[in-house]
């Protein structure tokens, strides 16, 4: 399959006199996107402050949106009635609850984000959250102290099964922060929604899939998953892994590939298909940190990126953007 390019540009997240409480300007990250039957949702890893304001957007101010911490992806329900929104499960403390925020599992009606509700809820110092689920997924993770989640997708569930599965993507496992290893992981679990937009796990986690990015000659770099998403209508499963390489001069090169998978392959355990470039004859290779991609209707994948601090913008329609800004693509897929 072959990546052709329909469009690429800027869009702002929020206004560009937006400071935090210091008076620094807000910088936009975006690391989830998707798209909930009439519009697009997006999702920051870090904090935008204001009342009016939430990381995530559309400007959703549910308290138990508005204070989650470090959204990665986000997934349409089966059905297209719901939307799920995982944190990066990677931080927490012994001492107190305070890092729980970023253990959060959210479940919202798309007409109604205010009814947005926890799964797995607990709360611990006043803090409610999902971290009981960071057991199940060290569990399947051989035991891993720290692990980082970066992807979410919601696909059909095995044929005479009934439920649907829920697929978190794995981007880091190891000892901690400082010590672990990229991967490609996808951990699924079975669940469902009830009447009352609760969403139930009703099953165990498990390790559906893995696979190495670097056995494909064209990916030059380590590469983490960064993101998935399920397309109903072509019944593939997409794929994004990202790399961050420290040069030698202190400057990173960063960048993204493209994968995709049907959903018979995905249960098989079969190779994705790495998403090449017609032109080149090679790999498409995104020249930005991609993190997000929601399928549009039509098929039409969106590609948001986290820039991180930076504001240059290689391989888009302007050298440079605005700290309120945030780039993005517009491709299609061709056999």
């Amino acid at each position: 399959m072959y990546a052709n390019v329909l469009n690429k540009g800027l869009f702002a997240c929020c206004p560009p006199s937006l400071t935090h409480p210091d008076g620094s300007p807000v910088n936009i990250e975006v690391s989830a996107v998707a798209w909930n039957s009439k519009r697009l949702v997006f999702g920051s890893d870090k904090p935008i402050p204001g009342a009016q304001h939430s990381p995530v957007f559309s400007y959703y101010t549910a308290e138990l949106i508005k204070s989650g911490e470090k959204y990665e992806d986000f997934a349409l329900a089966e059905g297209g009635r719901h939307m799920i929104a995982t944190t990066g499960f990677d931080r927490v403390s012994d001492r107190d609850g305070q890092k729980d925020r970023w253990n959060r599992l959210l479940v919202w009606p798309c007409s109604v984000p205010e009814r947005v509700q926890l799964v797995e809820k607990c709360v611990r110092d006043g803090v409610p959250s999902s971290v009981q689920l960071r057991e199940q997924f060290s569990a399947v993770l051989g035991g891993a102290p720290y692990f980082k989640v970066e992807g979410l997708a919601s696909v059909p569930g095995v044929e005479g099964s009934g439920d649907p599965l829920l697929l978190f993507g794995v981007r880091e496992v190891g000892k901690d922060h400082e010590n672990f290893q990229y991967v490609a992981k996808i951990v699924g679990v079975p669940y469902r929604i009830g009447p009352d937009d609760s969403m139930t796990l009703t099953g165990d986690f498990e390790v559906m899939y893995e696979f190495d990015p670097m056995q494909a000659k064209e990916v030059r770099f380590q590469v983490g998953l960064s993101s998935l998403e399920w397309d109903p209508m072509g019944r593939r499963l997409h794929l994004l892994t990202s790399f961050e390489v420290e040069g030698e001069n202190g400057g990173n090169t960063v960048g993204a590939y493209l994968w995709s998978l049907s959903l018979e392959d995905l249960h098989a355990g079969r190779k994705p298909q790495l998403i090449m470039d017609k032109q080149k004859g090679c790999a498409f290779e995104f020249q930005n940190k991609a993190e997000g991609i929601a399928v549009l209707p039509g098929g039409v994948l969106f590609i948001a990126y986290d820039p991180d601090s930076s504001l240059e913008l290689p391989d888009q329609t302007k050298e440079k953007r605005q700290k309120n800004e945030a780039p993005y693509t517009l491709l299609e897929l061709l056999e």
